[in-house]
């Protein structure tokens, strides 16, 4: 009989392996029974209360509108009297039928400003001679496209010259039988002009054609008509002189072809001129922040009673788009030029006395002439009106019919405002002693068409250089360019490079005709004069260009060092 004993081991290992597996067979029930209980619970769940929205609120359209604010209503009432313009310039090659078409989606380029008719940077009459303060040129820093005009399609470059030209801008109608104000440059260099109401069907069709009634370069404004059989809506002209740096505007055009687009600003200045010289003498703006871009141009700038302050003509951009600086001619500038351009004669005539002055004068000018307020001739116009009554170079203008005159602006204003053929009272001072002289008003146009037929040019004479205090090195004229000038001199042959000379803008080929009123026709005279100067003191060079000699007396000044 064999003993139990050894079977012991076998019995236990069966039990060991049935309990281990009886353990996991219950465990795994368990977990079964946990995933089965949260899923009833949770998923099931969850899905019915994510699809169940009973307790959702519709949303509703309101039937009561919110009250218009007063830049809606603006836009609303002034709206329909805005227009579109569209230009088309031929191709110069009758043969090439090329067309541009501005109203794809292609972002319209920016047209620069014409230069055909800028003056050379010299005083023209009542002008501002050039200078040296705004840099210009398209590699001036920070002056890269500056002051675009902006109505779009006009392209720049190496353009084809055969093909047509679409451009577009923008105006508004002032008279309900179809007269209608926008930009000069909107509409100088095309050969059709067409007009799109606001009312009038959003095709690609370019719209009812127009004629061009006037314009005026020197204000950059331009007056068109369009035919009509019924009354047109039309704005009104505000005070731009009653506005005030920070008033809302509202600019309203068609920028980049979208038309109808509204704007709104501030008046940021007032009074700004942007280009210097002839140029600018009669554009002194009212600069805005409201949003203006290519296609903007011509249209209208108003105030918050819905009337024209502006007509928006030029912005500030390094990017030929909105940098928030924009310009519009004022309204009481575009009232006159308007009554101008709508008269039998269709053009604006402006009185002038034919002298050249420069603005931005040194202080110290000031202080060896003499005055604080009033305008220090630098030419006058042989033949012309003031050159009839008397008046000279070095003539300081301080009145004019008994009026105190502030400065060139003040002078340019009121003389060009009176008609030619009536007389004016000048007051002046010549010598620290005052005169008082009556000028007929001649025509503007006339008298410096006259000055530019009789303008002589001469290359700059050149010498050895030598030292002294100025930094500069000059020689005596010769008798032929003392003739021409009318007056002796020394003319500067060199210029040492930082010296007091070169600060003061004097360059090898002007002639120094005086300093500090003191006459230095030869070169004995000009050392004499120069032996005296003291460090500290005020100097001012009376200056001639032989090349420019209408243009007359340049006076450049500064403190000696």
């Amino acid at each position: 009989m064999s003993s139990p004993l050894p079977q012991l081991p076998a019995f236990f290992a069966r039990l060991r392996a049935r309990r281990l597996t009886t353990t996991f067979a219950v465990l795994a029930t368990l977990s079964a029974a946990i995933l089965i209980g949260s899923y009833t619970a949770h998923g099931v769940h969850g899905q019915q209360k994510q699809d169940d929205s009973s307790d959702a609120t519709p949303l509703k359209i309101p039937t009561d509108s919110v009250a218009p604010n007063e830049f809606a209503k603006i836009a609303r009432q002034v709206g329909p009297a805005v227009v579109n313009i569209n230009t088309r310039t031929l191709p110069k090659d009758a043969g090439i039928r090329k067309r541009m078409n501005p109203h794809g989606r292609a972002i319209p380029v920016p047209q620069n400003p014409d230069e055909d008719d800028q003056g050379d940077g010299q005083g023209d009459g009542q002008g501002q001679g050039s200078g040296k303060a705004v840099p210009q040129g398209p590699d001036s820093p920070g002056f890269q496209d500056f002051f675009n005009r902006f109505f779009g399609g006009q392209g720049q470059g190496d353009e084809d010259q055969g093909a047509e030209r679409d451009s577009l801008g923008s105006g508004f109608i002032v008279d309900p039988k179809g007269y209608i104000i926008t930009n000069n440059h909107v509409v100088e260099k095309a050969d059709e002009i067409y007009v799109k109401l606001s009312t009038d069907p959003d095709t690609t069709d370019l719209g009812r054609k127009a004629r061009v009634i006037g314009v005026d370069k020197a204000t950059d404004l331009a007056v068109i008509k369009i035919e009509t059989d019924k009354p047109l809506p039309t704005v009104k002209l505000g005070n731009s002189d009653g506005t005030a740096v920070g008033d809302w505007v509202i600019a309203i055009g068609s920028p980049f072809s979208l038309s109808r687009t509204v704007t709104a600003g501030i008046i940021s200045a007032k009074n700004r001129t942007i280009e210097p010289g002839q140029s600018g003498q009669f554009q002194h703006f009212i600069q805005t922040d409201a949003a203006i871009n290519p296609g903007n141009s011509g249209g209208p700038l108003l105030n918050m009673n819905s009337e024209v302050i502006g007509v928006n003509t030029a912005i500030f951009t390094q990017s030929s788009g909105y940098q928030g600086i924009g310009f519009a001619m004022p309204s009481n500038t575009v009232v006159q030029v308007y009554n101008d351009l709508i008269s039998p004669s269709h053009k604006v005539t402006r009185g002038s006395i034919g002298i050249s002055f420069r603005e931005g004068l040194s202080s110290s000018v000031g202080r060896v002439y003499g005055f604080k307020n009033g305008v220090l001739v630098q030419a006058v116009t042989s033949g012309g009106p003031a050159d009839k009554a008397g008046l000279k170079p070095r003539d300081i203008i301080v009145s004019i019919d008994g009026r105190p005159i502030k400065d060139g602006n003040d002078l340019v204003a009121e003389i060009a405002s009176r008609h030619p053929g009536s007389s004016v009272r000048i007051g002046y001072m010549r010598d620290d002693k005052p005169g008082d002289v009556s000028v007929t008003i001649g025509d503007r146009d006339k008298v410096f068409t006259e000055q530019a037929e009789n303008d002589e040019q001469e290359q700059p004479e050149k010498g050895d250089p030598s030292e002294n205090k100025l930094g500069i090195a000059v020689r005596e004229i010769t008798p032929a360019t003392a003739a021409k000038l009318g007056t002796g001199g020394v003319v500067v042959q060199a210029v040492r490079p930082g010296s007091f000379g070169d600060q003061q803008g004097l360059e090898p080929g002007l002639v120094i005709t005086r300093i500090n009123k003191q006459a230095t026709a030869t070169k004995d005279q000009f050392d004499k004069v120069v032996g005296g100067l003291k460090s500290g003191g005020d100097v001012v060079f009376e200056v001639m260009d032989p090349k420019h000699p209408a243009a007359g007396i340049n006076f450049l000044a500064g403190v000696l060092p």
